[in-house]
């Protein structure tokens, strides 16, 4: 296929991010590190915000910079719900944001007769309760411009219930009812909100799936692509969401699975 043909301007156009600024939570590692580093190579700069995200030198930061993109970063815990209010009001204030990904996310795992209630609080803060500050802070500034596009990251088990995961299942199913929710509300006022549901990507979380044999083994087994996903199988989808080649789609939950939903 000729990739310099008469349409391929137009085409590179539509997935163009150039002098965009793309805030991205959970950037410093795993499905967060992927998506600020594909907004980078289609020409964002970012804004990275993580809970243990490194003053200067952090990979992050120098996969940015070497796609020739600038970086600025904020730690912050995401959990802690003052520090979430600070950020918002702070990015609110002095930040021109046109792309969100609400991406930082944490799991615990036990049995829901013993899931012990702080570690509840603390899921769904993650998870659920400042994707939604932080997307309301930045989706003002957005209404206020007629645009924008807001990505969250959502789950598997935003549609299926999972196993001594509680927490996170009830966090990742609202926060697909928050896609929808926000989604109709903002899409005439310029603003798409989507996300996308990873399927078993190799990450941190699911460390203790891949290190149990049997779990392994069946999640392998029901994944027609045959593999667990990596974390830059997301950068299409990222991408996609975050320029105008989505100009239409608003409420969306795209599954990045490998098959999984399918099946």
């Amino acid at each position: 296929m000729n990739s310099t043909g008469p349409n391929s301007g137009q085409a590179q156009a539509m997935f163009d991010l150039s002098g965009k600024v793309a805030l991205v939570t959970g950037a410093r590692r795993g499905i967060g590190l992927a998506m600020a580093t594909a907004l980078a190579n289609a020409g964002a700069d970012i804004i990275g915000v993580s809970a243990q995200l490194e003053a200067t030198g952090s990979e992050v930061q120098q996969r940015v910079e070497a796609a020739g993109r600038s970086f600025s970063g904020f730690q912050v815990d995401l959990a802690d719900r003052a520090a979430v209010t600070e950020l918002a009001a702070s990015i609110a204030e002095s930040s021109r944001i046109d792309i969100l990904v609400n991406n930082a996310g944490t799991i615990a795992r036990s049995p829901a007769a013993e899931h012990d209630i702080a570690t509840w609080d603390t899921v769904l803060d993650v998870n659920l309760r400042a994707p939604f500050v932080l997307a309301q802070a930045v989706g003002r500034s957005m209404i206020e411009r007629g645009y924008g596009k807001i990505i969250f990251t959502a789950s598997l088990l935003s549609f299926q219930g999972g196993i001594l995961v509680p927490s996170y299942t009830s966090a990742k199913s609202g926060l697909a009812g928050l896609v929808k929710a926000l989604g109709n509300e903002w899409a005439p006022l310029g603003v798409n909100v989507n996300a996308i549901a990873p399927g078993y990507i190799a990450t941190d979380n699911t460390e203790a799936l891949r290190d149990d044999p049997q779990r392994s083994s069946a999640i392998l087994a029901r994944i027609p692509a045959g593999r667990w996903g990596d974390a830059t199988d997301l950068a299409g989808a990222t991408v996609f969401l975050a320029a105008p080649a989505s100009d239409y789609v608003c409420g969306a939950i795209i599954p990045v699975d490998g098959g999984w939903l399918a099946r």
